[in-house]
């Protein structure tokens, strides 16, 4: 069955499940790792370390960075906003980047920030 990339997204990553759709300006980096049935709308981009459980959904505009962890049957809402550094320094990397979870089944509203 595989998965759908629309043909101005981007999708690098070699693990993305099968029915899950990556659509227009969406960009999806090559170690980031997608369950199946998820939906990726336009303008989101998935960084490296990032795991998506199946059936997440995830609405225009948001950024997932590393570190972030999201269960199955998950939704987030347009412009959610994530970060994974506490104190950030304009070009100091952190020695690790803060994890995040989203747990199995959570709602996450439009323009929420974690």
């Amino acid at each position: 069955m595989g998965h759908f990339v629309h043909p101005q997204g981007i999708c690098e990553s070699c693990s993305v499940g099968n029915g899950t759709k990556v659509w227009a300006f969406a960009h999806v980096m090559p170690g980031a790792i997608i369950g199946e049935d998820c939906n990726i709308s336009d303008h989101v981009f998935v960084e490296n370390d990032v795991v998506l459980g199946d059936r997440v959904t995830v609405k225009c505009g948001v950024q997932l960075w590393d570190g972030l962890r999201v269960g199955s049957d998950v939704f987030i809402g347009p412009n959610a906003t994530f970060t994974n550094d506490l104190f950030p320094k304009s070009r100091q990397r952190p020695s690790h980047f803060v994890r995040t979870t989203l747990e199995e089944g959570c709602s996450i509203g439009a323009n929420a920030e974690f």
